[in-house]
């Protein structure tokens, strides 16, 4: 592969949403998809990598695989770590971290491998190598062959860059989004949490009605790479235009410290014009005036806070709520207990696949239309 060329990327998702981000994926006209354990696989060049960082809402990371070669011990993976062609991506001023992973391989011992990998970077290119660094390489050797990748990204692609307070157990925007796609979100209805947090749903509901790149104001780590173009890399932004919305992003909360959070962070985000946030209990929640739309709520889990006879009166009030005030709206609802959801009283259509968050498996349960 030449630096310039067509390869492989590796679109980082979380456990059981492969498919949703595959799907967001081939909705931004990706080339050669294919979903694997832990994400997917597209094939593109530098640009690719660059759009899909900028533009992709559920990718946690996006990977270069960069070369490979087969190594069977220790002395051959130096060796023909010391030939690969980092000059083709690294640049010798910046810092490199080395990661390297084993499985089923003679070269068991990831750390004897990563050092050996770095130890070749500093030598032969002459860049410094440090636990943490702007630039990661990762090295996962499977079977004896050695797939050598670059984390473009840097930080986890749902640090957005505009939330700078978040609520307990929060929910991370790439979740958010992916959830909201899965509930049928396509930006063309309101959208109401009213246990919003710090507002990841209505603020990633707001972003995706405006057509706002969710990546543009954030730095990555290929803008540290000598395959970088700035030039390319501004025009492409710039080809991103927002759009208008007719509907409104609701979010309320019983605490009021959530409330100030949460618009604090979309006012970051530039949807404060577009949402409003505001303190109430879920007894006092009362249906947004317009047209009807998607109420989506990450409540709190019987592993995590509290007592599940507890909390399966708080989903038994919250059914309630929905049913009595919220008639033509759908309701997406995240919990890790069959037995929660059902507490609420809702017409629930089947679960989706168990979705790792936070250490637990959640799943993403939802009604039709509510009558």
């Amino acid at each position: 592969m030449t630096a310039q060329g067509d390869f492989e990327i590796f679109l980082v998702a979380a456990p059981g949403l492969e498919a949703a981000l595959a799907d967001e994926a081939r909705g931004l006209g990706f080339a050669a998809i294919k979903v694997m354990t832990g994400g997917v696989r597209i094939r593109g060049g530098w640009p690719a990598v660059w759009r899909a960082n900028l533009m992709l809402r559920g990718a946690g990371r996006v990977l270069a695989r960069i070369g490979s070669f087969r190594a069977v011990h220790l002395a051959q993976l130096d060796k023909r770590a010391r030939q690969f062609p980092w000059a083709d991506y690294l640049r010798k001023d910046v810092a490199v971290a080395v990661e390297a992973a084993c499985t089923r391989s003679k070269i068991y011992h990831s750390g004897a491998a990563a050092e050996r990998i770095g130890r070749a970077i500093h030598e032969e290119l002459g860049a410094t190598i440090a636990d943490e660094a702007p630039v990661v390489v990762k090295a996962r050797i499977a079977d004896d062959l050695c797939t050598i990748s670059l984390d473009t990204s840097g930080g986890l692609l749902h640090k957005r860059g505009h939330k700078a307070a978040v609520a307990r157990a929060p929910l991370r925007e790439t979740l958010a989004a992916l959830l909201l796609a899965q509930c049928g979100y396509d930006g063309h209805e309101p959208v109401y949490d009213p246990m919003c947090g710090s507002g990841s749903f209505v603020i990633e509901a707001a972003e995706m009605a405006l057509g706002l790149a969710p990546g543009r104001d954030r730095a990555y780590a290929f803008e540290q790479l000598t395959t970088f173009d700035e030039a390319q890399w501004i025009a492409l932004k710039a080809a991103v235009t927002a759009q208008p919305t007719a509907f409104t992003f609701f979010g309320s909360d019983r605490d009021q410290g959530a409330v100030t959070m949460a618009a604090a962070n979309a006012a970051r985000a530039g949807v404060g014009a577009v949402t409003r946030f505001h303190r109430a209990a879920i007894s006092d929640v009362k249906r947004p005036e317009g047209p009807a739309g998607l109420v989506i709520i990450n409540p709190p889990y019987g592993d995590r806070i509290g007592d599940k006879a507890r909390l399966a009166a708080l989903y038994g009030a919250l059914g309630r709520v929905l049913r009595d005030r919220f008639s033509g709206w759908r309701v997406g609802l995240v919990t890790n207990e069959a037995a929660l959801a059902r507490a609420t009283g809702l017409a629930l259509l089947p679960p989706s696949p168990a979705i790792s968050h936070g250490g637990l498996k959640v799943r993403l349960y939802q009604t039709g239309p509510l009558p």
